[in-house]
């Protein structure tokens, strides 16, 4: 039974960071406004002595320097469902909670991530990959969680239920919703912690604030259940991703592209799919310049899920590409998924592992040199050793013959084979040959006019190097020839 676990994901400065100006913002007096009056500010704004709440007029007399942005609702939400999604890479219970606040319950999680402290930091690194700045709690509950990631307390990460009520005694009451329409009265009545709530009469304090004030305290402390609406992943994924300002290198798209892959794989991890191919569409000027979007195809070699082995893939294949246009959007379609393959749950390793350690390697190579470069044999049914084998791309599945059957061939042959020459009625190269292993009879092609009639030996000199060598049978000379050489 997995021990009840919560991380909360707070978003404080999701006003500012969703509207990703065309500077750097930390070193920027800037203000976002709402209805005239300031919701956010920089660092720097705040230097200057503008507060939250301020009135635009009140901006422009104290320090008229400051940047005011209007604040933009869509994206930020757009910003929130982007990384909620991606964060279902960990968990499938993901839930929008308030103040800018995504909940994941990860209490049955662990194990597969390598225990709490390592599962924190890999939910923190995939919010920084949406460009976001957040603050991160970890609790028994989600309601404790969530008032810890609210805190200005350093230390927010709490495994067992006695310490988290211990970390939310010394809380103020203003960090609790449902408390704040009464902060006047409980200030009066010298109530300014969560421990001082909690001993006021209960009958009392839900006749006097509500009975939603009470519950909310149950849930942070573990003493009442809480209901979460799951975030749902969309039946398909297709993200586009509009840019404030022109991009001309390839190295700006790559931090784009990096970006729309948390959620992408978020989405393949809820859905339980691998995306076979992908493709990145580069949207460029519109209007009376325009021009079509540049596609970006990655075909892999088998389907992935994995956002670093995509992201390998689209840095090699952005940094053979040359922009013809700067870019001003940049959108990325997985239409194309299939069922991911289960988790080994036997004993011994899985032999498909060492598959898919090949086939990440063909997908490297192919995104660095190009698909038509890299190449993989493809056994034929024929006896001939010059003909038993066909070269074909290594994304390529059609033409894929079986495996070839399990028979003594050195891997190098020569083309064409080497006439030795006879001494004592005995093969020489370099010294007499020995003949270790034969004759393997081979009489084939007489349906396209090269009729190979072959006896083969495995043949050994006098340094104990090893050849594979024929006699013909043509009823002439009998000649023998190098075809082989063994390593």
């Amino acid at each position: 039974m997995p021990i009840p676990l919560w991380i909360a994901v707070s978003l404080p400065r999701l006003a500012l960071d969703a509207l990703r100006p065309p500077w750097p913002l930390e070193s920027t007096a800037c203000a976002v406004m709402q209805q005239d009056r300031v919701l956010a500010l920089t660092t720097a704004a705040a230097d200057l002595g503008i507060q939250p709440g301020l009135r635009r007029g009140g901006v422009t007399a104290i320090a008229p320097q400051v940047i005011m942005l209007e604040r933009d609702v869509a994206a930020e939400e757009e910003a929130r469902q982007a990384t909620a999604l991606a964060l279902l890479q960990y968990t499938p219970e993901v839930a929008l909670a308030d103040a800018d606040t995504i909940l994941l319950g990860v209490g049955a999680s662990l194990r597969a991530f390598g225990g709490a402290r390592r599962l924190l930091r890999r939910v923190r690194a995939t919010v920084a990959s949406q460009d976001l700045r957040a603050v991160l709690a970890m609790a028994p509950t989600a309601g404790g969680a969530w008032l810890l990631a609210q805190s200005p307390a350093r230390r927010r990460r709490v495994l067992r239920l006695d310490a988290l009520t211990r970390r939310l005694d010394a809380l103020p009451c203003r960090l609790l919703p449902q408390a704040r329409p009464h902060l006047d009265w409980l200030r009066g009545i010298g109530c300014q912690t969560l421990r001082q709530l909690r001993a006021l009469p209960r009958a009392g304090l839900q006749r006097r604030c509500g009975p939603d004030l009470v519950l909310a305290l149950d849930r942070a402390y573990g003493q009442a259940p809480q209901v979460h609406a799951w975030l749902t992943a969309p039946a398909q994924f297709r993200r586009r991703h509009e840019l404030i300002e022109r991009i001309e290198h390839t190295d700006a798209v790559l931090a784009v592209a990096g970006r729309l892959l948390e959620p992408l794989c978020g989405w393949l991890t809820a859905r339980q799919l691998a995306v076979p191919r992908l493709r990145l569409a580069l949207e460029h000027e519109r209007g009376r310049h325009a021009r079509p979007p540049t596609p970006l195809d990655l075909a892999l070699a088998e389907p992935a899920w994995q956002a670093d082995h995509l992201r390998t893939l689209l840095r090699e294949r952005l940094a053979r590409l040359v922009l013809e246009a700067p870019v001003i959007a940049v959108v990325l379609d997985a239409s194309d998924t299939v069922p991911r393959p289960g988790a080994n749950t036997t004993l011994f390793p899985d032999p498909a592992q060492q598959a898919g350690d090949q086939a990440r390697l063909l997908d490297v190579l192919a995104a660095r040199l190009g698909r038509d470069r890299v190449r993989v044999p493809c056994p034929t049914a024929d006896h001939r050793p010059e003909a038993a084998n066909r070269w074909r791309q290594a994304h390529d599945a059609a033409g894929a013959a079986g495996p070839a059957p399990a028979l003594d061939r050195p891997y190098w042959l020569l083309d064409p084979p080497h006439v030795l020459r006879v001494r004592d009625q005995r093969p020489f190269h370099g010294s007499p040959l020995t003949l270790v292993r034969g004759p393997e009879r081979i009489e084939s092609g007489w349906w396209d006019g090269d009729l190979a009639l072959r006896d083969y030996f495995v043949a050994e000199d006098a340094a104990g190097a090893r050849y594979w060598i024929y006699r013909e049978r043509d009823g002439q000379e009998g000649r023998w020839f190098l075809h082989g050489l063994f390593g």
